[in-house]
């Protein structure tokens, strides 16, 4: 991620935040084909530049090179803005450069109080010889922290010729051009030179997804990796490269603090971020934004800040949850959590609440039920039964589970198939069906070859292209991502499920009043918590997830299911009463 972000610096109110918001996404630029205005109820021009090459022409300007064309009047009022703390070229560059374009080189804004909070807890230690930022982008990071060390050389690794250059531009208007050095390179390529001193590393690498990253890249997070002892999963986002290549760079007494996105901490391809940061990079706290703050406005990223020291060999790494950007503060301690269980962990963010203790008696789900996530069709559009599927024998038309929204709507029980959507199941060997049911079929997959279902990666890896392979019914089902706590609900109709949603099977037959009390002991006791948490608030129960949740003894459950029945009594007994007419007067 690129911090193209409002950089550290004094708080513009009154006349100054207004001028801020003349300047922010609004400036123009005078020069051929491009007007300059006055914003309304600001005191200075706006400034927009029509293209990336005039934009990098007034960064060339304000950089030091002389350009007639330009008007000298708004030159000046662009110095005085990035003076002050703005950040006006960085702004245009967002404007100029569309959202899929950035997206693709992990260009994404960074919110001023993350790069405020992370700057002060930089300058709440010692005072480093050196500033390395991996990302530079327009330098927000950079620049704040050269504000924050007067003293320290500024280094900004930065592969966009552009971004370098509105870079230099923002670091003569702050006059930190003499300190600054720019490496156009690749950083996990950058070589740094020996510096008299301690280095500080800080910023926010850029976020590209591993499907955007050269195979060869990939092997060398593998080999770079395993030179340490180490696996890296080719599945990794460029962000991870940069946090292993920093401690290829870092020497012992250095410091650092990476803003990341916080998926790392429970993924598989995470294990390596982790193994480092409980390793030798140092980790030394890590502050987890909560997803539903958003972070990264117009982006759907999560959010973690982790600070590291290379070298180091504590007792353990802070864990702190923070509920808004507002409570970043200077990145306080956490909860500090022992190495020695760091390393035994396959998930941490379960480090970031205090540990819930299992109530007595109790058990996993998992040591009852096995869960499994429903089938992958392939392409629904195919094999959820449309028009097309109307002909087809009902034998291979399963009534199913396709949208969690059902699960919602149905909880405590699924009473009906009636209303829910079918999914065509085919069996492997189609010898079974003669005359007019083969023929219909053979029509319904020539129609969804011609769809593509039969080329779909899960579609190459059945036994037979055309088989879904649906589970059988499952006594409960269970939603398996939704902005809330998972509804788990009694199948009493029988339905079967895709993998919008997860089956849980007994692994010794239980029954059916048990199961009930089961579903709604879980319906009414797992919490969001218990899972995790992306962007926006979107919250995952993976089927390990859903088996070690905490449940009571059975002999409570049957307590349970004891009531539930006799409530069901005194229900009826009421029903029955209520119905029985008044004898006639």
């Amino acid at each position: 991620m690129r911090t193209d972000a409002p950089a550290c610096g004094p708080d513009l109110r009154g006349p100054g935040e207004r001028f801020a918001a003349a300047f922010r996404f609004m400036y123009r630029f005078r020069m051929p084909g491009v007007d300059g205005r006055i914003a309304e109820g600001a005191a200075e021009p706006e400034f927009r530049p029509a293209s990336e090459r005039a934009l990098a022409a007034a960064a060339a300007a304000l950089a030091g090179a002389e350009d007639p064309a330009l008007d000298h009047g708004l030159l000046a009022a662009l110095r005085r803005a990035i003076a002050g703390g703005a950040d006006p070229l960085g702004d245009a560059f967002l404007e100029l450069r569309p959202p899929e374009a950035r997206r693709t080189q992990g260009a994404v804004w960074t919110p001023r109080p993350i790069v405020d909070a992370m700057v002060r807890w930089a300058a709440a230690g010692p005072a480093p010889a050196r500033i390395v930022d991996p990302g530079a982008g327009s330098g927000r990071f950079l620049l704040a922290a050269g504000a924050a060390f007067p003293r320290a050389a500024l280094v900004a690794v930065e592969n966009d010729p552009l971004a370098a250059a509105l870079l230099r531009a923002n670091a003569a208007a702050r006059g930190m051009a003499g300190r600054l050095a720019v490496a156009a390179a690749d950083y996990r390529a950058a070589e740094l030179p020996e510096a008299r001193g301690a280095t500080l590393f800080l910023g926010n690498p850029p976020y590209v997804r591993h499907h955007g990253i050269a195979p060869e890249w990939k092997d060398w997070l593998a080999d770079s990796a395993a030179a340490l002892g180490l696996k890296a999963s080719k599945l990794a986002g460029l962000h991870v490269h940069f946090l292993l290549r920093t401690l290829q760079l870092a020497r012992r007494g250095d410091r650092g603090a990476f803003i990341l996105p916080a998926e790392w901490l429970d993924t598989n391809y995470g294990a390596l971020p982790r193994a480092l940061l409980a390793g030798g990079l140092g980790g030394e706290a890590v502050h987890a934004i909560a997803p539903e703050a958003m972070p990264f406005p117009g982006a759907a990223a999560t959010g973690a800040i982790v600070c590291f020291r290379p070298g180091r060999r504590a007792d353990g790494v802070a864990f702190r949850r923070v509920a808004s950007l507002a409570g970043l503060g200077a990145l306080p301690a956490g909860r500090k959590v022992p190495r020695a269980r760091l390393a035994a962990a396959r998930r941490w963010s379960p480090f970031l609440d205090p540990p819930a203790r299992r109530p007595p008696g109790h058990a996993e789900l998992g040591e009852l039920c096995r869960v499994h996530r429903g089938q992958v069709t392939g392409c629904n559009a195919a094999w959820i039964a449309g028009e097309r599927a109307g002909v087809l024998p009902d034998s291979v038309l399963a009534p199913s589970v396709t949208r969690a929204r059902e699960l919602f709507a149905a909880a405590p029980r699924l009473l009906h198939a009636d209303s829910l959507r079918r999914v065509v199941d085919l069996p492997p060997d189609l010898d079974a069906f003669a005359g007019g049911d083969r023929r219909r079929i053979e029509d319904f997959l020539a129609w969804a070859r011609r769809m593509g279902a039969d080329d779909s990666y899960v579609a190459r890896h059945r036994r037979a292209w055309w088989s879904v392979g649906l589970r059988p019914p499952a006594p409960i089902l269970c939603t398996y991502m939704a902005r809330r706590a998972p509804a788990f609900v009694r199948n009493a109709c029988g339905a079967r499920h895709i993998n919008i949603a997860h089956g849980l099977y007994p692994r010794d037959p239980l029954p059916a009043p048990l199961l009930d009390a089961l579903s709604v002991w879980l319906q009414g006791a797992v919490r969001r918590s218990a899972g995790r948490t992306y962007a926006g608030g979107l919250t995952k129960f993976e089927p390990g997830e859903i088996e070690r949740l905490p449940i009571p003894p059975l002999e409570e459950l049957h307590e349970r299911s004891q009531a539930m029945d006799a409530g069901a009594d005194r229900k009826r007994r009421r029903d029955s009463e209520s119905a029985v007419p008044a004898p006639a007067a």
